[in-house]
């Protein structure tokens, strides 16, 4: 994966956390403080000033006002950045630059969606406050995403029109002053019986249904005269009619499909059933070494929200020797993969951002082959690290939470890991780590999983020959077993935790990371919402 600096000193983002508290709680909300003493308890208070300090911004009485003045202000960048980003399109030469724009102005109108959506969802309060940090989340998370493609294809000045409108400024900014608002946590020891807008009666009968297949809304079959034969044609159709976000469900027949999807942002609540892992397969090449970023490097992408999928294998063929070679790439917000598998090399799983719930699935690959910034639990999982290229080692997670007020993480939970069949031969030669840290606040736990004794002993690497974030990440073990769950000999960062408390672990739960008693009893899929 490509480094990404976001050019914090550990030092000052420990003073800044403090001392970000401290004036938050000087601030009385009836006082009617003037924007510059509001602006003092953010990460960036000289661009909260400049943007919010002028005309009616002057004074918010209520934190409430301040939030929202900052996130329409932030929307107004976004806005700006956005033609800023349209207009690069006219200055592509080369195909690397079309490459980067193509995603980078992808990734910029979905973080423009997810502004308006965190402001719409809290002005007419159908949306909670974890809601809103988890779209700011992905917001600045698109944004990181845009640069780190920049930086992967040698074109770190492409992008600096939309680095320049402090976006990401404001955007932290925006999570920082939400962050106050989530003081008091959601009721996550009591499911919610009032479900998602998105899944209705039938739905919920439906998801419960062992035999989906006869519920399809369509079929893809490869077979001869099939109206879809291929899984695009599908989703295409399913995007030309007037479903109203209703749960439209692709039953993908056994076969191969060699095809790259890709689900767009808009295009919510589908549902892929497969016919099983070994008989609906969907695969592709696209790598690093072939010319792509590894955001484009996916063999399926996943932007919509409510994204279910089962029994399906998505691979990329890539091979070790390619680099960068994502099987699945999601942002899809409240999605669910269930008994599916992932297959690669380096950077097999892109979870990218939102919350995610993957349960029953089999995960393999070598280098960082579970990584993104997505607040993610993977349940009842098999992780399969296999062998990499000669000299390599495997690290399975690098989490990229880049901001410490995103609510992003990897929680890997009663889960298995294994070597693959083509690393056992060589177990003894190859060092596998659990993880290694993407961006400098990066959280990653395993609950209550099996650790084979190819674990290598210290657990966790370094990024590169550096110190980067040992102070200010967060990997957590607790209550693992089998021959690589040892922590007496773990690395002795100061952001690792090699018997966490229970309070801490109850963060990384469904309940706790994802909120996930409140949306997956709709989608019918088990899971364990605490430990």
């Amino acid at each position: 994966m490509a480094w990404f600096n976001l050019f914090a000193s550990t030092l000052l983002s420990v003073i800044m956390l403090s001392s970000l508290a401290a004036l938050s709680t000087q601030i009385n909300e009836e006082s009617g403080a003037d924007i510059n003493r509001w602006c003092q308890t953010t990460p960036h208070p000289n661009q909260c000033n400049y943007f919010l300090g002028r005309g009616q911004h002057r004074a918010s009485r209520h934190r409430s006002d301040f939030r929202m003045l900052a996130l329409q202000a932030a929307i107004d960048n976004a806005n700006e950045a956005q033609g800023c980003a349209k207009n690069l399109g006219k200055t592509c030469r080369t195909n690397a630059t079309r490459v980067v724009w193509n995603d980078c102005y992808r990734l910029l109108n979905n973080t423009v969606f997810q502004l308006n959506q965190t402001v719409t969802g809290l002005r007419t309060n159908r949306s909670s406050n974890f809601d809103a940090q988890t779209w700011l989340s992905a917001a600045l998370t698109n944004l990181q995403t845009c640069f780190t493609g920049c930086n992967e294809m040698n074109l770190t000045d492409f992008a600096t029109p939309i680095k320049t409108s402090n976006l990401t400024e404001m955007i932290s900014n925006s999570l920082a002053i939400n962050s106050q608002f989530l003081k008091q946590k959601p009721d996550t020891n009591q499911t919610n019986d009032d479900y998602p807008t998105w899944v209705t009666r039938r739905d919920r009968r439906l998801l419960a249904t062992v035999s989906l297949q006869s519920l399809a809304n369509v079929t893809v079959s490869q077979a001869p005269e099939s109206r879809f034969p291929t899984i695009q044609s599908a989703l295409d159709f399913a995007g030309s009619i007037d479903r109203q976000d209703k749960r439209f469900i692709i039953y993908i027949k056994s076969g191969v499909y060699n095809e790259n999807i890709d689900i767009v942002n808009g295009l919510n609540n589908i549902m892929f059933v497969g016919d099983g892992i070994r008989y609906t397969i969907i695969t592709g090449n696209r790598s690093a070494a072939g010319g792509f970023t590894t955001y484009g490097s996916a063999t399926v992408g996943v932007e919509g929200s409510g994204f279910i999928a089962r029994g399906i294998t998505f691979r990329n063929t890539a091979g070790p020797q390619s680099g960068q070679a994502v099987a699945l790439r999601s942002a899809s917000d409240l999605s669910v993969f269930y008994a599916c598998s992932f297959e690669g090399y380096q950077d097999t799983l892109f979870a990218v951002s939102q919350r995610q719930f993957y349960k029953l699935c089999y995960i393999s690959g070598t280098v960082d082959f579970i990584f993104g910034n997505a607040a993610v639990v993977f349940q009842n999982c098999v992780i399969l690290v296999r062998k990499p290229l000669t000299g390599q080692s495997n690290t399975i997670t690098a989490q990229g939470r880049g901001d410490p007020f995103q609510n992003s993480g990897i929680s890997i939970h009663n889960c298995r890991v294994i070597p693959a069949p083509d690393l056992i031969p060589v177990v003894g030669s190859v060092q596998t780590y659990l993880g290694r840290p993407w961006q400098e606040y990066s959280r990653t736990v395993f609950i209550k999983t099996y650790l084979d004794g190819f674990i290598n002993p210290k657990g966790w690497l370094p990024w590169g020959n550096t110190d980067f974030a040992f102070t200010t990440l967060y990997y957590g073990e607790y209550g693992c077993f089998g021959d690589g769950s040892g922590v007496e000999n773990r690395v002795d960062w100061a952001g690792y935790h090699g018997n966490m408390s229970l309070a801490d672990v109850q963060d990384f739960t469904v309940a706790g990371l994802i909120a996930g008693r409140m949306w997956l009893p709709a989608t019918g899929v088990p899971f364990i919402s605490g430990l």
